[in-house]
């Protein structure tokens, strides 16, 4: 079989078997590409010609001085995009490389990048005005830090999709898995104050508007780029010092629920991850908050006053 045609079966694979989403899809159509360009300049186009010498070629490759230089992390998603083509191949029965020939590059433990309570509160008051963008704003901003949604699920809402009585609704994240999801009484109030003060038929929740609304029933819902744009306009106006994008709402919710007491594995189901290693990366966080509380307080007893005789 060639690399060409084991390619395009796994991705096959991925969209029909796995339920992947689209966007997931195209990142390993594009981490996939490279690997066989490289195999092609290499004389390799058959999966039974993969060994470990094309692999550790291929790494040496994926480490080369370029602009911009791949982090470590960056080259384990192409590495995982491999590992991911070898397995199924395998499970297929078809004679190729074990995945596990494939090491990963060792990367430093992941740094979450979050935006604190404060910060949102800033964001939120930056967003001036009583007019339908507006309100469309402060939904989008309230409910990724109410309800840690991904972006690419919240372009995705379509208002039959959510319950403005219950303040809750159901999302298809990553891997095809449903989850339910929950909004706070303040994201709710700006969430159902935006929708009830659209007059078109357009399904999607978050769409663009026109200077004439008769034009919004044919708008189209906004990108997870418009939504990076407008954060990020917004974090400008609200003279915020660090970048702002959805992920770090979404880090700030995760962050905020660990810091009051949440349970790592409610975090992890309303998060939506697969393995609670990855919700385990916010603990660290988290655990720095402990550390201050424990200087400041540990150890603070007044001294005793020496017994009068």
């Amino acid at each position: 079989m060639t690399i060409s045609r084991a390619i395009k079966d796994y991705l096959k694979h991925l969209r029909i078997s796995r339920n992947l989403a689209e966007y997931t899809i195209r990142n390993y159509s594009h981490y996939l590409a490279v690997f066989q360009n490289f195999a092609k300049e290499n004389k390799i186009q058959l999966v039974k010609q993969l060994d470990k010498t094309i692999v550790s070629d291929y790494l040496e490759f994926l480490s080369a001085e370029r602009q911009p230089k791949l982090s470590a992390k960056t080259r384990n998603y192409y590495l995982i995009a491999l590992r991911g083509l070898l397995k199924y191949l395998h499970s297929e029965d078809i004679d190729t490389l074990a995945a596990e020939k494939v090491p990963l590059s060792k990367s430093r433990p992941a740094q979450i990048q979050y935006l604190s309570h404060d910060d949102y509160e800033q964001l939120l008051g930056a967003i001036k005005g009583d007019n339908l963008i507006a309100k469309r704003d402060r939904a989008i901003v309230t409910v990724l830090f109410s309800s840690g949604l991904r972006v690419s699920e919240l372009v995705a809402l379509k208002r039959n999709q959510i319950s403005l009585v219950k303040g809750e609704f159901s999302v298809r994240g990553k891997g095809g898995k449903v989850r339910p999801v929950f909004l706070s009484e303040q994201s709710l109030e700006m969430l159902s104050d935006y929708i009830e003060s659209r007059h078109d038929a357009n399904p999607h929740v978050f769409i663009r508007h026109h200077k004439n609304p008769s034009l919004d029933k044919r708008s189209r819902p906004l990108t997870s780029r418009s939504i990076q744009r407008i954060l990020s306009r917004y974090a400008l106006e609200a003279g915020l010092s660090k970048p702002v994008s959805p992920h770090k709402l979404r880090h700030g919710f995760a962050t905020d629920l660990l810091s009051n007491g949440a349970d790592l594995r409610s975090v992890q189901a309303l998060l939506g991850h697969s393995s609670i290693a990855t919700t385990q990366l916010y603990t660290h966080v988290t655990d720095k908050s402990l550390r201050e509380v424990h200087q400041k307080f540990h150890g603070q007893a007044k001294p005793k006053r020496p017994e009068q005789s």
